[in-house]
């Protein structure tokens, strides 16, 4: 018998053959509590996201800025952890079957057991993980750092990258491409970087799956200029600010919905 196929490639595929792009949103995992995640992610797959990434709460998250730093804080304060996020995912998914990667830091994953993170992920149902501070090159030497298939590796592509190391990440980029459009940490910018599409162009030239953009993005014409240029749009920040405003009001869910789906409205209105 064949394995399922994975989430992530097959959300992609139906966006491809519609001719859409994708809108990946970002929330951290255990803001304001676990049990609400799940409603977040509820009401995200409501307002029509494609593939959501869950933050794995770390004490010491280097790539982010201050607002999801402050996310992963007080998912910790609240008593997240990441055994407690997979249970999370096992609940979500007799709700849901929207595609998810577990965005994460090396130290979490290695203190749960890597292979036995990666076996358990897969086994709760999530269908890729983003290690932010995993360079691809140390997992091409060690095969145990890529344990299990059913997981996509996502991969991080920087405005810095070489073009020879551009080509290497790509070339064995699963799921999606995750590029970064700006240096420095995660958060809403007032402008969008400049440059995207021609390094977007430099990466699908180097790999056939798709490209996807982050950093930065804050409101519908953000998301829709940046997914003309690419695949689709990450955006993080700007929701996970909103469930800070939010996190303590029994319609949270509904707010982040509703501050999503105009955004992703104008990514798949795009011709």
């Amino acid at each position: 018998m064949s394995a399922p196929t994975n989430r992530i490639d097959a959300r992609f595929s139906q966006l491809r053959a519609a001719k859409k792009k994708a809108f990946v949103a970002y929330v951290c995992a255990g803001d304001p509590t676990l049990d609400a995640t799940i409603d977040i992610v509820l009401g995200l797959e409501r307002a029509g996201v494609d593939v959501v990434e869950l933050g794995v709460p770390f004490s010491d998250p280097l790539a982010d800025g201050v607002v999801n730093q402050l996310a992963a804080d007080r998912a910790l304060k609240a008593g997240a952890s990441t055994p407690g996020v997979l249970e999370m995912i096992k609940k979500l998914r007799t709700k849901s079957q929207v595609p998810l990667v577990l965005f994460t830091y090396l130290n979490p994953v290695y203190t749960y057991g890597y292979e036995r993170f990666h076996i358990d992920a897969a086994a709760a149902g999530a269908d890729g993980v983003l290690v932010l501070d995993l360079p691809p090159d140390e997992v091409a030497q060690n095969a145990e750092l890529k344990p299990t298939p059913e997981l996509r590796h996502i991969q991080l592509i920087a405005p810095t990258s070489p073009a020879d190391r551009i080509a290497s990440i790509a070339k064995s980029a699963e799921g999606f491409v995750y590029y970064v459009s700006r240096l420095g940490v995660t958060g809403a910018q007032a402008e969008i970087a400049t440059g995207i599409a021609e390094q977007v162009a430099i990466i699908q030239a180097a790999t056939e799956v798709p490209v996807c953009v982050g950093f930065g993005v804050s409101n519908p014409e953000q998301a829709a200029e940046i997914a003309s240029k690419a695949d689709g749009v990450v955006v993080g920040s700007a929701i996970v600010k909103l469930i800070e405003q939010n996190g303590s009001s029994p319609d949270c869910a509904a707010k982040v919905e509703a501050f999503v789906r105009p955004l992703v409205d104008a990514v798949h209105a795009l011709p």
